[in-house]
């Protein structure tokens, strides 16, 4: 049994397409792709502690921070999940070392099929992180830009054509549809190139990412487990995919629950 504070799951892409997932649990790394189709058993003791600061809270906000941490970091600011709404340049970013260490730093503008077709963003390092949290099954980087701003103006551009969200549901069901990444590329750059010129847009070389997560079975209904209102869940781990556990009697969120004190029995 291993016991701590948890934090996201940590990825890693591996040479063969499968995406390898280990759990942060206080000071220690869980390995989970050895056991999966094993019984794990989780057991929340009540006790949040703020990614941020540790200091311990009723209630987390923005996926594991306190409401002081949520209301003052520059990575809990509203422009982190709408970057089109980024203000550095108006003198008014929450902390400017972290926007120009994060933010003004070079951005992909990609497709990606998690369970429909969808346009996003993300920075030139967390590729491919980004998709692996997502549970993506396949992304494909089509433009780079100089910061996260300019992403943000040209993706909801694009977005006004396709989707910009995940269907966290359909993505858990592996019900992906059909989508040629490399036509509707084509096709983007078609259409966009009045916006791809005004932002001076780099034109990626087609490379389209696949990922193979290590499920077992994929759930026919999916049914979120809680830990607030169920604080102890046990069961089949029958897979993770995107930051979701698969357990046979449900599937867990471990990025919702960052900061949640937890045993984990496997």
């Amino acid at each position: 049994m291993k016991t701590g504070n948890i934090l996201k799951l940590k990825t890693k892409h591996l040479d063969n397409n499968i995406v390898e997932y280990t759990l942060p649990i206080g000071d220690e790394m869980i390995p989970l792709n050895p056991i999966i189709g094993k019984e794990i058993k989780i057991t929340f003791d009540g006790v949040i502690n703020c990614i941020d600061t540790g200091k311990v809270i009723k209630k987390s906000f923005g996926q594991g921070h306190s409401w002081e941490s949520f209301t003052t970091l520059a990575q809990c600011d509203k422009c982190i999940f709408q970057p089109e709404l980024c203000h550095y340049a108006l003198g008014t970013c929450r902390d400017p070392k972290w926007g120009e260490d994060h933010c003004l730093q070079p951005h992909i503008v990609y497709l990606a099929n998690s369970s429909d077709l969808k346009v996003g963003i993300t920075r030139q390092t967390q590729v491919p992180t980004r998709w692996m949290d997502q549970g993506a099954s396949f992304a494909l980087p089509i433009l780079k830009v100089k910061d996260r701003l300019t992403s943000g103006l040209v993706e909801i551009e694009i977005a006004k054509k396709m989707g910009d969200k995940t269907n966290w549901r359909k993505m858990l069901k592996n019900d992906l549809s059909d989508i040629d990444l490399l036509e509707t590329k084509k096709k983007v750059l078609e259409e966009f190139a009045s916006i791809i010129k005004k932002y001076d847009c780099e034109v990626l070389e087609d490379n389209i990412y696949t990922f193979d997560y290590p499920v077992e079975v994929y759930p026919e209904k999916v049914t979120s487990l809680n830990l607030d209102k169920k604080p102890e869940v046990s069961g089949k781990l029958m897979g993770i995919k995107g930051q979701y556990l698969i357990l046979d009697c449900g599937v867990i969120n471990v990025r919702r629950h960052q900061g949640y004190k937890i045993n984990f029995e496997y």
